[in-house]
């Protein structure tokens, strides 16, 4: 999930400078607004040790009226504290009517300090996940707006930060031991978070995960992103339904602030045919081994594949599937629900196509169409797809307990290589039914998608069911990628199987 954040988005100081007049501006005008509103606001500030978490709320209280601010820190519990139940502490922090109260931490500190140290057990960390769900539910459906920020950096920059601060006297390191104890167990810290934000990103209560390598970026993000919060909720005309937020932060403007998972996908990635026939020869052997050796231990694969139009979804299926034993696999293409499908929940149609144990379901589009076509044409409402990440993440947990190794492709391709491929099916007569209007249409949307696939990684890719992004601009790069791919993660399945029977 944090590893698909890390897209190197940065921000100038020129244009961080051009920026922060206006959105002062704004900020205190939406300040003024809820105050009149009687809306209280409520930010979590989180995240990993050194992403400048004290910067930024210092910046935020430079561009609000601060005497409209209450920051909270919840370090060492007071004898108060102790002698009352553990939430008490953070009910006295909540904000009144009109007030903006920012929470270090709050109730997501502690939670993740004692799963990392050993302090809580399994039923304790789930217990603990399903009371702040259940109580974010409560002030949300209570007229809070809930702002929950998640700052995040790469191993390798928190390391050279930790070292810096550590030689700085006047850095708060020197004061908060514990902050320090997480960033010496960064991978045990990330493993942790990484559950606790997937199972409190809800609907009502989304995160916002901001990267926060560069700091300019970092810090008129989350402004924008309050801001927007903000005026959102007032929008809403005094509604007593919770409002939804949107789920992506508000970005900076400049293109540099707005790089997306794709634009880092390479697009030179190139495969000689001889190499691809050598590759594929032995690929094949090894898959239909694998998929024998798959049914009898009674394992079940999942895979499924997304894309943008003409990125080779369907080349690719049909080169994993030449590997199998046709007994084994069923490819299931997913159109429009039918009226039938349509009646039920959307996750319906997709549970009764999850194969038996030993067998394969392979999808040709899937349940992503809720956070991506569904979500950028507008057929589903925002609520509706922004609650689909949390429920998707819960489909698939449930799918890799019973033991079904998920398969998660997006196969990338640039505008200039789907604009070739359009063109050319247009002039092959077997292959003009492949074109359509809505394959153009949704082409000057691409912008919109690019967003839509961003969050759909971000807030899906888990330790359960990753997303491999694949470089499809070569078809058989990308083929033999995805046969890689699948042969590795079945192979590694079978391989705890047999460490736990030894």
């Amino acid at each position: 999930m944090f590893e698909a954040a890390e897209l190197g988005r940065r921000l100038s100081k020129a244009d961080f400078k051009a920026a922060v007049p206006d959105l002062r501006l704004q900020l205190l005008e939406a300040q003024r607004q809820a105050r009149a509103a009687n809306l209280p606001v409520l930010l979590l500030i989180n995240g990993v040790a050194g992403a400048g978490k004290g910067e930024l709320v210092n910046h935020l209280l430079e561009w609000l009226d601060s005497r409209g601010v209450q920051t909270h820190v919840f370090w060492d519990e007071t004898d108060e504290e102790k002698q009352r139940p553990r939430w008490w502490r953070y009910w006295r922090a909540m904000p009144g009517g009109g007030e903006i109260g920012v929470l270090f931490g709050g109730w997501y500190q502690h939670l993740i300090e004692d799963a990392q140290q050993g302090r809580l057990a399994e039923d304790g960390i789930s217990g603990e996940l399903e009371r702040i769900r259940e109580t974010e539910h409560m002030l949300v459906n209570g007229g809070v707006l809930l702002v929950k920020f998640w700052f995040h950096l790469p191993a390798r920059e928190q390391a050279r930060r930790v070292k810096e601060r550590r030689r700085d006297p006047q850095s708060h390191w020197h004061m908060a031991p514990e902050t320090t104890k997480a960033a010496d167990h960064y991978d045990e810290f990330i493993d942790i978070a990484t559950r606790v934000v997937r199972e409190t990103d809800t609907g009502e209560a989304p995160w916002f995960l901001i990267e926060a390598t560069d700091s300019r970026f970092r810090d008129l993000t989350a402004g924008k992103t309050l801001l927007r919060a903000i005026d959102t909720c007032l929008a809403g005309g005094g509604s007593k339904d919770p409002v939804k937020v949107s789920h992506a932060p508000a970005l900076p403007e400049a293109d540099s602030a707005r790089r997306t998972i794709v634009d880092l996908v390479p697009a030179d990635r190139v495969l000689e045919k001889s190499d691809y026939k050598s590759h594929k020869r032995k690929l094949d052997a090894r898959l239909n081994r694998l998929g024998w050796e798959g049914f009898e231990a009674r394992r079940p694969v999942v895979a499924l594949f997304e894309g943008w139009d003409a990125a080779g979804k369907g080349g690719a299926i049909r080169r994993l599937t030449e590997a199998l034993d046709a007994r084994l696999y069923r490819v299931i293409p997913i159109a429009a629900p039918t009226d039938e499908e349509a009646d039920h929940h959307y996750l319906w149609r997709f549970w009764r196509q999850i194969p038996r144990d030993g067998y394969w379901s392979i999808f040709d589009r899937s349940w992503y169409g809720r956070v991506l076509v569904e979500r950028v044409e507008g057929l589903a409402p925002q609520p509706d797809w922004a609650r689909a990440y949390h429920e998707i993440n819960t489909f698939e947990e449930q799918l890799a307990e019973h033991g079904v190794t998920l398969l998660k492709f997006w196969l990338n391709i640039t505008p200039e290589e789907q604009l070739k491929r359009f063109q050319a099916r247009q002039q092959t007569p077997y292959k003009k039914h492949k074109i359509t209007a809505e394959d153009w249409r949704n082409r000057k949307r691409w912008d919109d998608y690019k967003a839509a696939i961003n969050e759909m990684v971000i807030r899906t890719s888990t330790e359960y069911a990753p997303w491999h992004i694949i470089p499809a601009n070569d078809k058989r790069y990308a083929r033999i990628e995805v046969m890689r791919i699948a042969a590795e993660a079945v192979k590694q399945t079978l391989k705890r199987d047999r460490d736990r029977k030894d």
